[in-house]
């Protein structure tokens, strides 16, 4: 029908700060302005609880040519609004074979939220707190120690090990001090939300870093190998560069470059608490930097992200009031930015793979950027297909956009965070191979839950070391 079309394309231009509801319905010429005006009001209100039903029934994946928007629009009318109007078209029986799937999700999400009515679970998947239950991520620096003497070290400080999470739900059911490993990421640790562990020693002495989990996809799937040589193009603070040396094990080249001063400072403070010595830093524009230039004549990978709007980010979002809802012109001027950056990375020669992510929840910081620099490179780079089990995927603005990664506390339990891949279509003959990349994390063996008879050396914890 008409009317659900109709809707999703309101829902997303909403969502893509193009306009407010009520000026989008009307600008849209449908005939019953108030019908579609409460879809859409309806919709939006529990796009969250949506989203956790669609992302675990696995809607999307089973049926790659429903968009998302209309995907939220659909769902909601089957289990939260008054049915399908007028027979429901050509969506009904769509619906009708994932209904028993979305209707027992619906009903997990109660039970796990403790609610009974919809409106109750819109209140807690809506209220200002979510963001405050996604898990405290530790990504272990394995420049400087291993995944197995992390979690021996946490077991010897009266930390109860659960070994490989299966599920998001394990984390989201994490209290206490009981730790998981990430099903995803290998070298990730899962903590109770609110975690505290800024104070403890092994991240005093970089052996571990403090990184939401959607922050540490980017160099995950760059995954350059050894010996590679890297541009971190946009690279203060420094978890991403740290996490790109630790995949390279130090050996290699990494060129980071940033305009600010201060943060380089910084960044280069924790670069050397995390043991990294394959970095160049470079205070300087990236979009200074000559393609050209002999010394990048072997990079093959570049990690870009760009500075974005935030709006993924709660803590930002609590240091600087309206980043969470970016004006027109602020999201104009940062889209200019990223766009040329995407466009100026990709002209580097020996480029096989590019990764560009943000922390915007904003399309045109996300989709849009990547579209252009499709679009400006026709047939020499694609989007990489990646993880496909990841729940939260690109919004559907051209084809392939499903390729890209989205990711929300309520969907992902991590930040809020865009990620794209893009490779070289035909990878010149002339350039150097460090080695082949892996096209995704492979998680490594989870460290056995029991007890080692082996007392664990607590790395970094030597007396006179931080």
């Amino acid at each position: 029908m008409a009317l659900y079309a109709t809707a999703a394309s309101v829902l997303a231009g909403v969502e893509s700060r193009r306009g407010s509801i009520k000026g989008l319905v009307y600008a849209s010429s449908f005939q019953n302005v108030k019908q579609l005006y409460a879809l859409v009001c309806e919709t939006q209100r529990y796009a969250a609880v949506l989203d956790a039903v669609i992302a675990s029934a696995g809607l999307l994946r089973a049926e790659k040519k429903l968009r998302p928007h209309l995907a939220k629009v659909l769902v909601y009318e089957l289990l939260l609004g008054k049915g399908f109007r007028g027979g429901g078209g050509r969506w009904k029986p769509l619906l009708d074979r994932h209904q028993a799937r979305l209707k027992a999700e619906l009903a997990r999400l109660k039970v796990q939220r403790r609610v009974s009515r919809n409106e109750d679970l819109l209140q807690v998947g809506s209220r200002p707190g979510t963001a405050s239950q996604v898990p405290r991520f530790v990504r272990v620096n394995t420049l400087k120690t291993s995944l197995d003497d992390a979690v021996d070290y946490f077991k010897r400080q009266g930390f109860s090990y659960q070994g490989r999470a299966s599920s998001l739900e394990d984390a989201r059911a994490l209290r206490g001090r009981c730790f998981l490993l990430d099903p995803l990421l290998p070298e990730l640790l899962v903590f109770p939300a609110q975690t505290d562990l800024h104070d403890h020693p092994l991240y005093r002495a970089g052996h571990l870093i403090l990184q939401d989990k959607a922050s540490c996809l980017p160099a995950a799937l760059l995954a350059p190998p050894p010996g590679a040589h890297v541009i971190d193009a946009c690279a203060a603070p420094g978890n991403k560069t740290s996490h790109l040396a630790a995949l390279l094990k130090n050996q290699g080249k990494i060129f980071a470059f940033d305009l600010d001063a201060g943060r380089l400072a910084s960044m280069a403070t924790l670069l050397a608490r995390a043991g990294v010595s394959c970095c160049e830093l470079a205070e300087e524009d990236f979009l200074a930097v000559s393609p050209s230039d002999q010394r990048y004549r072997q990079v093959q990978y570049i990690l870009l992200d760009p500075s974005c709007s935030g709006s993924g980010m709660p803590a930002r979002q609590l240091e600087e009031p309206g980043a969470g809802t970016p004006s027109k012109a602020r999201l104009q001027a940062l889209a200019g930015f990223q766009r040329r950056a995407l466009r100026h990375a990709l002209t580097f020669p020996s480029l096989q793979r590019l990764v560009y992510s943000t922390c915007s929840l904003c399309q045109e910081e996300n989709e849009d950027v990547v579209h252009d620099a499709l679009q400006q490179n026709p047939g020499t780079f694609r989007l990489a297909p990646v993880l496909p089990s990841w729940p939260h995927r690109g919004l559907g603005t051209f084809p392939g956009a499903a390729h890209c990664l989205r990711a929300s506390p309520e969907t992902t339990l991590t930040g809020g965070f865009f990620v794209a891949v893009l490779e070289r279509v035909e990878v010149p003959s002339s350039v150097p191979r460090a080695g082949a990349a892996a096209p995704e994390p492979t998680p490594s063996a989870a460290p056995r839950r029991k007890e080692r008879r082996r007392p664990a050396v607590a790395p970094g914890a030597q007396r006179g070391k931080r």
